[in-house]
Order: C-alpha cells, then structure tokens, then sequence
C-alpha cells in the first residue's frame, strides 16, 4: 500500500500468512526482539534482511519490491515483458508447451486473467461465439461475466462465474496490497445479475471432483475443463505471475468437435497455399 512502512508492510504479510513474531523470527533466523524493532520501525533491516523476511513469508516478488523500496533500497526483481530478448529460453518452453497441446485450447494469462497468447485451438473454439474473437485483448473472467461476451453460451454460467469470484476472492486475501486485483474483484461483482451474496467468501457445499465449463453450440454442449501451469523458479515478476491454463475436453463429443476443428483449419490452410 502507498505511504505504508516496511514495518507495517511486513506487519500485515505476518498477519495475512498468519504468522507469529516468534514464527517468523525462527525461520528467519533472526531474534524476535530485533523483528520487534524492525515492525515497530526502531531498527532498520539491511537488504539481505528484507530478502531473507520476504522468502520466509513466501511474499511474492512484486510485493517483494514493493518491501524493498518501503525500506529504502532499490527493487531487486526485474518486471520484463514476455518478448524481452532475456525471456527467450522461458517464451520458447511456452510456445513449446501451447503447440503440443493442439488442438486444445491454450491461454497465457498474466496475474489479471488478461491473455498475453493463445494458441490455434483457443482461437477456433473462440470463433464459435459470435463477438467473442475479435482482436482486442482477451481477459477470461470478463468475457465469461459480460452480456456480451461468452456468458450467453455458458449452460452453467452461474456455476461457474461464483466458482470465478471465489477464487479471485482468496487470491486479494494472499495479496492484500494489490489494490488492483481488488479493482478488477469489484469490476466483476459489479455486472448485472451477479449475486450480492457473492460478496461474501462461500466454503459451505461439496465441491464437485473438477469443474467444467458448458458451453452451449448449436444443438450440442461442449463441456471443458481447465488446468493451470506455471513457471518452477522464477526470479522475474513477469514469470512468476504468468499463467497457462490449458482445456481438455470433459466428454467424447467435445474431443470429437476440437479434432474436427483443427482438421477443418487444416484442409482450409491447405486449400489456401495451392
């Protein structure tokens, strides 16, 4: 948050992870007198410190920057864009990864939900629903809550916008400084038809195994379900925060339409180049 310590930065990372002084002390490897100190601002932790708390709450390294800077030294982690030229190794294992999946669709989302790539198979399963593949941007969560945009397709669109929300829910709770992940969380409670109820985080229920989204075409449902994939160590804000959330057919008629899309585009780029 703007305009807040370091003691109070860390103070609340202590409470969000629900850690005591003397928690956070032990794994730090510090005494619990000068952690004192440092939250109460009457000690000024070194760099190393900063670094050694932040690894110790497992803060993200855009938070970490944030402590850095709160603390008076420079951020330590870089924010890169993903066609950076030093992103190279990292863009090419995703392209890789988004390629063999055909003809599944793939997403490469950032911290937001917004798409940064997507692969053929995402871009056919888009282009079934009229409005929804245009060339501006994607951002998942809003195509799915607009009245315009995918939730007109969705048989189970309730089902799946509140299961949305609650997970965006608990990531502002594991992020309480990103004022805009809750802008974006206020964004969404605030489109027609969105339960107020839903304001509220929802544990009560038995959640089903997975959930699929049913989309509604033509006179047949395909139902997908998703998985997320990210980078292993990353020490770039970008990489860390990126995303790639794969669908897989939940029936056998979906897996049949996805092949007999890939196939459809195939013959016509094959008619195309003759």
């Amino acid at each position: 948050m703007p305009n807040m310590s370091f003691g109070d930065l860390l103070r609340r990372w202590r409470t969000v992870r629900r850690r005591s002084q003397l928690d956070l002390a032990l794994d730090a490897d510090i005494s619990t007198r000068h952690l004192s100190c440092v939250e109460t601002g009457r000690a000024k932790p070194s760099r190393e410190m900063v670094v050694r708390l932040a690894e110790a709450l497992q803060i993200p390294l855009r938070e970490r920057n944030a402590l850095l800077l709160a603390a008076g030294y420079a951020p330590l982690y870089r924010h890169s864009g993903l066609d950076a030229p030093e992103l190279e190794a990292a863009r090419c294992a995703v392209e890789f990864l988004m390629a063999q999946l055909e003809p599944n669709p793939v997403l490469v989302v950032d911290r937001y939900w917004n798409t940064l790539r997507m692969n053929a198979g995402a871009k056919r399963v888009l282009a079934l629903f009229p409005g929804c593949d245009s060339g501006t941007p994607h951002n998942g969560p809003r195509l799915v809550f607009d009245p315009q945009g995918l939730r007109p397709f969705i048989e189970n669109w309730e089902v799946v916008a509140a299961h949305i929300i609650r997970r965006l829910q608990r990531e502002a709770a594991d992020n309480p400084s990103d004022e805009t992940l809750k802008r974006f969380l206020d964004e969404l409670l605030g489109y027609p038809g969105v339960p107020s109820r839903w304001r509220m985080l929802d544990l009560d229920g038995t959640p089903p195994p997975f959930l699929t989204i049913n989309y509604r075409w033509k006179n047949s449902t395909l139902r997908l379900f998703s998985t997320l994939t990210t980078l292993g160590t990353p020490l770039d804000v970008a990489l860390q925060e990126l995303r790639i959330e794969s669908f897989f057919s939940a029936d056998e008629g979906t897996r049949t339409v996805l092949n007999r899309l890939a196939d459809l585009a195939s013959e016509q780029s094959q008619l195309e180049t003759v």
